[in-house]
């Protein structure tokens, strides 16, 4: 039996079943969520709130006496 020039043939591909771990990368992905949010709040936020303050005035005499009295 010959096959005639206009009869299309079917492709069959063979899909793998559905993988049934597919919830453990979202699970990682928030624990690493959550380790990256607890150092921005024990780090961040204290640096954020420090830089906000400014710097501190330093007041520096400007002349200092270093001779020492010897008394005998």
């Amino acid at each position: 039996m010959a096959k005639n020039s206009n009869e299309k043939t079917t492709t069959i591909i063979n899909n793998p079943p559905g993988d049934s771990g597919g919830g453990l990368g979202m699970i990682v992905g928030l624990v690493i969520l959550l380790v990256l949010g607890y150092l921005f709040w024990v780090y961040g936020l204290p640096a954020i709130k420090n830089m906000q303050l400014g710097t501190p005035q330093i007041n520096v005499p400007s002349k200092i006496d270093v001779n020492i009295k010897q008394t005998e």
